[in-house]
């Protein structure tokens, strides 16, 4: 069976499937270039923060606390779109990056390739 493709805000906050640390991955793709900028991971707050407000907030396991993407480096990232996968267990946010995604500076996070 066929599910529609777009779903209330409930119904996608209730198709997310957490894992047993309450995190969900969910992967930065610019919403204008299709690039895939990032992956970091979500607790229900910070997608309920992000649904909210349309500024990407992540949860950081190293710190153990909320990130809103670009808080302190100024490079932000506003919700376009959300998707959650087939299985609930993975989060495509389809975001408008201010500045460079990776923390190195990096246009992307995904910026080295295997020779």
């Amino acid at each position: 069976m066929r599910m529609s493709g777009t779903i209330s805000r409930d119904e996608f906050l209730n198709a997310v499937a957490f894992n047993a640390d309450g995190l969900v991955p969910a992967i930065a793709q610019d919403a204008k270039t299709g690039a895939v900028l990032m992956l970091a991971w979500m607790n229900r707050e910070a997608l309920e923060k992000t649904l909210a407000t349309g500024a990407v907030t992540y949860w950081s396991r190293a710190r153990k606390a909320l990130w809103t993407k670009g808080e302190t480096s100024g490079h932000t990232q506003k919700l376009v779109e959300a998707y959650v996968d087939c299985d609930g267990d993975t989060l495509l946010l389809k975001v408008d990056q201010t500045g460079p995604a990776c923390h190195t500076g990096e246009a992307v996070c995904f910026y080295r390739k295997l020779a």
